[in-house]
This record gives structure tokens, sequence and C-alpha cells, in this order.
């Protein structure tokens, strides 16, 4: 397959792949909202590309940790971007069980891990070395973490991998799930208009790594011994003592997806998505204030030679 070195994967080489039928155009393909804007921004270029491919499309909001029992049941018919991060047990039963199929990477560089903005350096000298946290505590304690520091974490619904880290590095926080999406961004506003503490579970790509100045704490390279030997890393006495796992973003559908709307299979399995894409169509939702409808359309009619070409491989 031949693709953009930015942007949507094109088409493969005229030939190699041969149109698919539509299948049942008349019901709706109901894809994924999870809570984070990133996930608006992929699910609804893909909900414009099956739209010219001629499907119906509904946008269903679903939490990214309990979407699989829907997504299994056929409730629900796909997911565009799971993190391999955060991603629950629940998935690989699913896929186990042959009722979700995993269709390929969406192929989004991405990096998590703890984060801080950069004037918090001079707060806590030492950092971005994960060891400065362990005498910079008291400075990110609030009245519900005393005496210990607070992280503010992933809202509950991700997964817990900032908590994790403090209790892999013998860390003295807590951590904090954040509400959302939206309550993580109001942490980083307030506290770089303070100028005050903060410690976040944070990842890219995503605006604000470059609006409110994100620096990642400096984490031990993970490696799979971290995650099953507390005998591996620093702390000799749990694991997580090291950075995230290199996170995967890849796609799912119900297994009854490919023989109902064929085409559509093909459109989203061969659909990838750059940083370059994304993160701006992130600011103009966020800062900006556009609708995610408004931003992908412009988008959709500014890059039509990264996404047509998908479309027009599948259903020609």
């Amino acid at each position: 397959m031949k693709y953009l070195s930015c942007g949507i994967a094109i088409a493969a080489i005229a030939g190699s792949v041969n149109a698919a039928e539509l299948g049942a155009v008349d019901e709706p393909i109901k894809l994924a909202i999870n809570e984070w804007t990133g996930q608006h921004v992929t699910t609804h270029i893909a909900g414009e590309m099956l739209e010219a491919a001629g499907y119906k499309v509904e946008y269903v909001t679903a939490g990214m940790m309990n979407q699989f029992q829907a997504l299994s049941d056929g409730d629900l018919h796909a997911t565009l971007e799971i993190w391999s991060s955060n991603v629950s047990d629940e998935y690989a039963k699913k896929v186990a069980d042959g009722t979700v199929t995993e269709i390929g990477d969406l192929e989004l560089a991405a990096m998590e891990g703890i984060a801080y903005p950069a004037h918090v350096a001079e707060i806590c000298p030492g950092l971005p070395a994960w060891e400065a946290l362990k005498d910079c505590a008291g400075q990110f304690a609030t009245a519900e973490t005393l005496p210990m520091g607070r992280l503010v974490d992933y809202p509950a619904d991700w997964g817990t991998p900032g908590a994790d880290r403090m209790v892999g590095f013998d860390l003295p926080f807590r951590a904090v799930p954040a509400g959302s999406e939206g309550a993580l961004i109001t942490e980083l506003r307030a506290a770089t208009e303070k100028k005050s503490p903060l410690l976040i579970t944070f990842w890219q790509p995503h605006w604000a790594m470059s609006a409110y100045d994100l620096r990642f704490v400096d984490l031990p390279v993970g490696e799979d011994a971290c995650f099953e030997d507390p005998a591996w890393g620093p702390n000799p006495n749990a694991v997580n003592d090291c950075g995230f796992a290199p996170t995967r973003i890849f796609k799912a559908t119900w297994s009854g997806f490919d023989e109902k709307w064929p085409a559509a299979a093909e459109i989203l399995a061969n659909y990838t998505l750059d940083v370059a894409d994304q993160q701006p169509l992130m600011g103009q939702i966020d800062v900006d204030g556009q609708s995610v409808e408004e931003a992908v359309a412009a988008w959709m009619d500014a890059n039509e030679s990264k996404w047509k070409p998908v479309v027009d491989a599948a259903t020609n």
C-alpha cells in the first residue's frame, strides 16, 4: 500500500485493491465517540469518509473502557482510536472470542507520561529527573492530599497509569483522577496563569503540549520486565517503576462489520491519521471554539487528496 508521508493513508496502487460492495447502505454505521477531543476528530474524519462513500453514520457516545461490550453485541460498529496504554482487559477478551475484530493501526504517533508546565522546574529544581519529585512533593500538596503531593491523573475510566507510577517509584504523591479531558485542561490553564505547581498525567498529540509548554518527567525506558518483575528498575518492591509502555493506537470493529458493509470495512482498515493533521484540529476546537463538525468539514474540503483516494479505492 502506498501512503502519503503526512496525513491519511492514500489508497493502494491502482489495481492492487478490488473495490468492495457497499452492503447495507440503508442501515447506519454507529461509530463510538469517547471522552477526548482527538478521538472526536479521528472519528468524524472517518465518518465523513464513510458518508462520502454513500453510507449513513451515527455517532454514539461511549466510554473508552466500557465500549467493548456494545461493540461485541453489535450495538456499536467501530471504534477508531484505541490507546494500548489504557485499553481494558475486556477488549482482549472480546477479540479472543471473535466478537470484536482489530483492523490495524491508526498510525498516530503518540507518547504518554507524567508531565508538568515548564515553570514548575523553578518550583521543583532537578526536574525533569524523576528523583527530584521525592524532595519536592510537599510543593504539590493540596488540602485533599496533605502531606502528600497531588498528581492529577487521567479520568478514572481511562485507567490509572499515573497512580501506577507513583506506587512504582515509591513517590509521596496521591493520584487524584480528573473528571474529564476538560478538567485536565482547566488544571493546566490555572497552573500556568498562577505559576503554581502541577504534576499531571498527559499525552501527545495534544494542542496543550505547546500551549502550556508541557514537559515530560524523565523516566526509565519501559521494558516488559518492568511491568512484570519487581526486581527490575529502581524500586525492587514494585512493578511500573519505568516510563509508560510505547503506545500503539489502533482501530476495531464489530465482528460482523466486514460482511454487512464490505466497502466501509475496507475504508476503515486503510484509514490512518497523522499528528500534523489531528493536532491543529484539536486546537481549533478546544481553543478557538469551533465545533468538531465545523473543523472537520473544513479540513475535509482542504485535504481531499489525503482521504478521497481511500474512498475511491474501496468503492470504484
